[in-house]
């Protein structure tokens, strides 16, 4: 597909086949990621792709800790959403929520339903490949960017290469956990998960597609002569 098709395609994924990803296509994915712009040329990237047994043992360990420990001492190391939600954006997240609790037939006052759908995300939704990238905690805030431009270049990739994607900040409230597997070092801050393989096409909530703002709705144009 051509990069158009590519990104009006993507979506987050919250069922996936077992099919195996081929290397070939997480290498290439990869490969398109790392030509990302960034602040310099700084790259202030760093990818852990887990998969068989170490991934297994990385959801096993976090949900059991979801089992074993209070929440409050897992806590994210920086804060991706807001402390204090506002409008729209407090009205776009209900709306989501809803739209996919919904899908699934899940109750609003079930909660327990809603657990298990959440506890999902440490499952990877069933992905044969999960993500882990990290940045060098030292930089600066503009390297937020820098890093939010390379996780894109992933999603956009692995739709190219026929392939879906969920990118999870849920794992941040997990770091310590995800620590003991992977050989990160002290510097280094998680910026998030991906699950990474193919969609179930017979998912419910696969087929979610949340409404998204027209160009005209968040661009001002000035300056333009009108044809």
């Amino acid at each position: 597909m051509n990069v158009h098709e590519a990104i009006m395609s993507r979506r987050s994924i919250r069922r996936f086949l077992p099919t195996p990803v081929p290397m070939e296509s997480l290498n290439r994915i990869l490969e398109g990621a790392a030509m990302a712009p960034s602040g310099h040329n700084i790259q202030p990237w760093k990818v852990y792709a887990v998969a068989g047994r170490v991934k297994d043992q990385i959801s096993a360990d976090i949900l059991k800790t979801i089992a074993t420990e209070p929440a409050d001492q897992h806590q994210p190391e920086f804060d991706y959403y807001p402390v204090n939600w506002v409008e729209p954006y407090i009205g776009r997240r209900r709306k989501l929520g809803h739209e996919l609790y919904a899908i699934l037939g899940i109750g609003r006052d079930d909660k327990a339903r809603r657990e298990t759908q959440m506890l999902e995300n440490y499952k990877f939704f069933g992905a044969p490949v999960g993500l882990f990238v990290t940045f060098d905690r030292r930089l600066a805030t503009g390297t937020f960017m820098d890093v939010g431009m390379f996780i894109e270049n992933i999603l956009i990739g692995a739709r190219g290469e026929g392939l879906d994607t969920c990118g999870q900040a849920a794992f941040n409230w997990y770091h310590k956990v995800i620590r003991r597997h992977l050989p990160m070092e002290d510097s280094e801050l998680l910026a998030c998960g991906i699950s990474l393989g193919v969609a179930d096409p017979k998912a419910p909530e696969n087929k979610l597609m949340p409404d998204k703002i027209p160009a005209s709705g968040f661009t001002t144009y000035l300056g333009f002569e009108s044809t």
